[in-house]
């Protein structure tokens, strides 16, 4: 059972209690309950509308509608920082000369890429969705923070696992073993990127985000329904 679950079936549990004891307790137990699960389903439904489409409710499953946006960024990102053209001289002179059954390393220069912009156009995303008023409740763009460290290893880990793929090592090497090596390596690459990047879909995108921050998310669902429950109680205390 995940946070969210464990969180609603506290609040149904508050309701039920409420609904079957007697007062002076019936009100503030009820009302503390209602607000905790109007809280937390209300976050919950937030968090499901940024990767699903909910028909009839405008901006949900912004993650997917906004796919190609992912993919132009994960584009520059590599281009820029990962494959620009002075890493690419960096790397003329020792990748030539290895061995063809050696593999090359790019650890390294993944290892020292600045992955912020990237964490950075994530949470403009999410921040101009429908999802960003919610967050607005609960710190703004200050909220996702804390994802910040595991979605930049993520990212690392899938540039690792791209750069040391065979099909794309085995492009490198045969741009580069070519003699003379031509001035265009840098549009020859991006093609390459491009064409792993073409793979992509909207659903493969959404589950590389989820599987990034949705754990993470699921502590919207826990303030929500805490809040909303002290909201609840501090209102049936109140003198009508």
């Amino acid at each position: 059972m995940n946070k969210s679950i464990i969180t609603n079936l506290i609040a149904v549990g508050l309701v039920a209690t409420g609904l079957a004891i007697e007062t002076p307790f019936r009100e503030p137990v009820l009302s503390t309950g209602l607000f905790a699960l109007a809280g937390g389903v209300t976050n919950w439904l937030a968090i499901h509308m940024l990767f699903e489409k909910v028909p009839g409710l405008y901006g949900s499953g912004v993650i997917s509608a906004r796919f190609e946006d992912f993919k132009l960024g994960i584009n520059k990102l590599v281009m820029d920082q990962f494959f620009s053209k002075e890493n690419l001289d960096r790397f003329f002179t020792d990748m030539v000369t290895e061995d063809a059954s050696h593999q090359l390393d790019f650890h390294q220069v993944i290892d020292e890429t600045d992955l912020n912009p990237a964490f950075d156009g994530l949470v403009s995303v999410i921040m101009a969705s429908s999802f960003g008023s919610m967050l607005g409740m609960f710190g703004g763009e200050g909220a996702l923070t804390p994802l910040k460290d595991p979605f930049i290893g993520k990212m690392k880990d899938s540039l690792n696992e791209m750069a040391h793929s065979e099909s794309f090592q085995n492009s490198v090497r045969e741009k580069l073993t070519s003699s003379p090596v031509s001035q265009d390596i840098h549009q020859q690459i991006e093609h390459v990127v491009n064409s792993r990047l073409d793979e992509l879909t909207p659903q493969m995108v959404k589950d590389i985000i989820q599987t990034m921050i949705r754990e993470h998310l699921g502590w919207l669902v826990v303030w929500g329904g805490v809040f909303g429950g002290l909201i609840g109680l501090i209102t049936s205390q109140l003198p009508i």
